[in-house]
């Protein structure tokens, strides 16, 4: 199959974003899909590159296991070109390098591989012309992957649970990506934290957002992404929510998200 790789006429390179939380369970999937397919949706071309074992963001846009020949692993170990793993989705504007379960092995042989931490990021560079963002699903831990992850990011973007051990987890996570800047990517920055699985009846969850906020303050989205079962059904039916249901109220936070990061990459990009 031919590449689908070719160079937008805009001419700007696209703007990576590693959708990062070394948590699991807070929505960093559910973001990574929903909000790739409301930039889709608005005319922006995207490509998201799932780099979990588990495979959820291909599973969620109904990529079948049989159809994952070559995967993330492949282009992180170099087997393979980016160009050669996209797989369209069925999402105008939107594709994807699937996952599968060798990535869970993957750490062992980027170590093997100079430098280990930048394979991705040379991988990537055969897509930046070709895409407007590029966001990157990471695995729920803060291993070798995620650091490729960050390496080749410009930005991360870190979905957080309205829980009571929130901020305890993203204090290790903005540790974490600093080390990643001092040492390895001097460019990466926190594009924006994401407050997901807002639950209004629940006080805590008011608390929560206004600790983070009080502690990141212009850091953290107004959007706020609410509990809602029409967007924990989705990925069952191997579909976005935008697409199951686009009306839900998750799926409009979703659409309200992408408006606001394109305003602030907007005003990033006139700064």
């Amino acid at each position: 199959m031919d590449s689908p790789l070719h160079p937008r006429t805009s001419g700007r390179k696209a703007r990576k974003l590693a959708v990062v939380n070394q948590k699991g369970g807070v929505g960093k999937t559910t973001t990574a899909i929903n909000l790739g397919t409301a930039l889709a949706a608005v005319g922006r071309k995207v490509l998201l590159i799932d780099l979990d074992a588990q495979g959820n963001a291909s599973t969620g846009f109904g990529i079948d296991r049989a159809k994952r020949k070559l995967t993330s692993y492949h282009v992180l170990v170099r087997a393979a070109t980016v160009g050669a793993a996209i797989v369209p989705t069925a999402i105008p504007n939107l594709d994807i390098v699937p996952a599968s379960v060798e990535l869970s092995g993957a750490e062992l042989e980027l170590v093997e591989l100079d430098p280990p931490q930048r394979q991705l990021d040379a991988a990537l560079k055969d897509a930046v012309d070709s895409y407007d963002f590029i966001l990157i699903d990471c695995p729920p831990s803060l291993n070798l992957v995620t650091v490729n992850a960050m390496v080749a990011a410009d930005a991360v973007l870190v979905p957080l649970q309205c829980e009571f051990f929130a901020l305890e987890g993203l204090s290790q996570l903005l540790s974490t990506i600093d080390r990643v800047r001092r040492t390895l990517n001097p460019r990466l920055e926190v594009q924006g934290i994401v407050l997901t699985m807002f639950d209004r009846r629940n006080r805590l969850s008011e608390q929560v957002a206004d600790d983070v906020r009080a502690h990141l303050g212009a850091k953290v989205y107004d959007t706020i992404i609410p509990r809602n079962v029409r967007v924990s059904e989705a990925p069952s039916h191997g579909r976005p929510a935008l697409l199951y249901d686009h009306r839900c109220a998750g799926s409009q936070a979703y659409i309200q998200l992408a408006g606001e990061m394109l305003r602030r990459e907007k005003q990033r990009r006139a700064a």
